[in-house]
């Protein structure tokens, strides 16, 4: 398993921050997280009290369109999609089923989708997007990182996107310039937010 590229706990606290150390590496490890994080950053400040945890992922997987689990043979008034992995038939089925209805999806084998449509309805199914990985991911990492901040901190703000993420919080409220501390925070690992 890849190591994290960066990885730093900081507190004005050395008891506190080898605590939260150990809490994060478990945490992580529990979650399987430490395979897509490349950096992260933690700053926890009890005299505040502010938690900030900060980080940058590695690339994730894209996102999954049908043509990359099925192949479709497209006629003039049906239109059949043969399934080469299951993987993502449920989520595909539930698109099908919520765009062309019911009475017109028929599932003749676990491998095999007949749709009553014709050739225009049809085009462009190989594009449609069934599953986005990183969106699982995202907030897995947003929630290994609830479970890492201080008991009681319940205001929280979060961001995910484009690799990176934050999540803040604290007991009552956030500082106004939290943006800010966030922004150091990336700053300290050599990126920007």
């Amino acid at each position: 398993m890849e190591a994290i590229e960066y990885f730093e706990v900081e507190s004005p606290e050395e008891t506190g921050r080898d605590y939260y150390r150990r809490i994060a590496d478990v945490v992580l490890l529990d979650h399987n997280l430490l395979r897509v994080i490349k950096k992260l950053h933690i700053s926890i400040d009890p005299r505040v009290p502010i938690f900030i945890a900060v980080g940058i992922t590695k690339k994730l997987p894209g996102v999954v369109k049908v043509q990359d689990f099925a192949n479709v043979n497209i006629q003039e008034q049906k239109t059949t999609i043969s399934i080469a992995d299951e993987t993502y038939l449920a989520p595909f089925l539930n698109i099908l089923l919520e765009k062309f209805g019911s009475e017109r999806v028929n599932q003749s084998d676990r491998f095999t989708i007949i749709l009553s449509i014709g050739a225009a309805e049809a085009a462009g199914i190989e594009d449609i997007p069934v599953l986005d990985p990183s969106e699982s991911v995202y907030k897995d990492l947003i929630y290994a990182l609830q479970v890492i901040q201080p008991e009681g901190f319940k205001v929280r703000r979060q961001y995910y996107g484009r690799q990176k993420f934050y999540l803040v919080a604290s007991e009552d409220t956030l500082p106004e310039d939290f943006e800010d501390l966030v922004r150091e925070k990336f700053a300290l690992m050599g990126e920007q937010l």
